[in-house]
């Protein structure tokens, strides 16, 4: 599998990858730390990297969502990034809306391998999945043949329900059938029980997520847009993932923003003209002209003008106002981590961004020492390198 990008950019988007991972990690101590007195005070110039303590939330507001976390360990961004990728990874670096939604779901959802804070995207879209799911087995009910009776019905309910959770289209009719034949052997039930399974896949929509323009919108879009990097499906199907947990007109225009940035910067092109084509796209253009004005970085500063908070109108000029100012990958993430709040975030375009611009290693790039921190390293970016083998 590959994703279809220039051999020569290979290594700046494998770096713009490796950094978004790298940069959550590295804020996850003090994210959602909105006192950046008490940031500076507890982290001091290098706040990077620091495990995560409620004591570090005890002056100043903030709120301590990461309890259990270690160094290296990635926030709720990070997690739903990755199940991005391995849907990415399973579909030929191809999007099937379906098959994000099966594995966010099996990831987040109960049962699910995540252990950690559930923001309000990631709540209402659980909970739409379930909502969605119960208005299609109602669809699929009201049209099953006649002569079954009301027992039948709701164990072929029953039956088929594991099978519509985690596969889709042709991939039913025979496991279904299976699962039936051990109950019932009537050829009829069973032809019954895959209308139903299929049925109820129709009626699955694909726009699952909340009403709701904060950063997981964005967040999870660097491997997206490393696999259509270049391609003029780019902002279809940047549209497509944004809704899968944030169906909201305003956050998938900051979505198609950050996205263009990305592509831009992958591609190889400047950052002013980068920023220039994606501010095209943003629902509010002039925060992101005042953001890149001036000469001087000042994360903090920026957070006072436009906002700490996740939702993208606050966010999106900060990351512009970092990308525009900082020289290295390193002083962009401390600036970042210096702004406080919604830094976790931020982080998962800042990393890429900067990434893709400085690389690895030397004076401005990522700091091998800091690929090293990331939890799972060597598995992380073994995806990444798998996602764009060529």
């Amino acid at each position: 599998m590959a994703c279809k990008i220039p051999h020569e950019r290979k290594a700046a988007i494998t770096a713009a990858l490796a950094g978004g991972w790298v940069a959550d990690a590295a804020s996850l101590g003090l994210h959602w730390l909105y006192n950046s007195e008490r940031i500076a005070e507890v982290g001091g110039q290098t706040p990077e990297f620091l495990p995560p303590r409620a004591d570090y939330y005890t002056k100043g507001f903030g709120y301590f969502a990461h309890e259990g976390k270690h160094v290296g360990d990635v926030s709720h961004y990070g997690a739903a990034t990755g199940v991005l990728t391995d849907s990415l990874l399973a579909n030929n670096a191809a999007l099937d809306v379906r098959d994000y939604q099966r594995r966010f779901r099996a990831f987040f959802g109960p049962g699910g391998q995540w252990r950690g804070f559930i923001d309000n995207p990631t709540r209402i879209t659980l909970e739409n999945f379930n909502a969605n799911e119960r208005e299609a087995v109602k669809q699929a009910q009201d049209t099953m043949p006649a002569g079954l009776t009301e027992k039948q019905k709701r164990v072929l309910v029953q039956k088929v329900m594991p099978y519509t959770r985690r596969l889709s289209g042709d991939q039913l009719a025979q496991p279904v059938r299976e699962a039936i034949n051990l109950t019932y052997k009537e050829a009829k039930v069973q032809e019954a029980g895959v209308h139903l399974a299929e049925t109820i896949d129709r009626y699955l929509v694909r726009e699952s997520g909340a009403d709701d323009m904060q950063l997981p919108a964005v967040s999870k879009l660097p491997p997206l847009v490393a696999c259509f990097c270049g391609s003029s499906d780019l902002m279809e199907v940047t549209e497509a993932a944004v809704r899968v947990t944030n169906n909201n007109d305003d956050a998938v225009a900051w979505a198609k923003c950050a996205a263009l940035l990305l592509d831009r910067l992958f591609q190889g092109e400047g950052l002013s003209g980068a920023m220039d084509a994606a501010i095209t796209e943003a629902p509010d253009q002039e925060s992101l002209n005042r953001a890149r004005a001036g000469s001087e970085l000042n994360g903090v500063g920026a957070g006072d003008t436009f906002g700490r908070t996740c939702y993208l109108h606050e966010a999106m000029p900060v990351i512009f106002h970092i990308l525009n100012h900082a020289g290295s990958y390193t002083e962009a993430i401390r600036a970042n981590i210096h702004c406080g709040g919604d830094s976790c975030g931020r982080a998962w375009i800042i990393g890429p961004a900067m990434a893709a611009i400085h690389g690895v290693g030397g004076e401005t790039g990522i700091p091998l020492s800091w690929l090293a921190k990331v939890t799972n390293a060597a598995s992380r970016y073994e995806d990444i390198e798998s996602l764009l083998v060529s």
